[in-house]
């Protein structure tokens, strides 16, 4: 079974970004991690859709998010999952490279 795993910088993002949409309208933070919630499920299934991300060496991946701007940005082995990332699509792009060095 894989596992995953959330970096604990990615695990705060993923909090900012619910409470800022749940300060835009009550219960939006709710859908905002269902949604990662999903694209979770999707990236630990076999066919999950996820591609590589452009300018990156190592084998880091990315799914979108439906409904938000947001991409799930990953490493993947035979057994964990490994969430770098919670990244708005519009904001900053590659900003988190610098986890994958530690």
């Amino acid at each position: 079974m894989t596992t995953v795993r959330l970096e604990p910088e990615a695990d705060e993002e993923l909090g900012a970004a619910a409470r800022w949409y749940e300060a835009q309208r009550e219960g939006l933070g709710h859908e905002f991690i269902d949604a990662a919630d999903e694209a979770i499920s999707r990236i630990a299934s076999p066919a999950h859709g996820s591609s590589p991300v452009p300018g990156v060496e190592l084998p880091v991946r990315r799914i979108f998010m439906k409904r938000f701007p947001y991409a799930v940005v990953f490493m993947a082995t035979t057994n964990e999952i490994v969430i770098v990332a919670f990244a708005h699509v519009r904001r900053r792009p590659g900003y988190w490279s610098s986890r994958l060095q530690g």
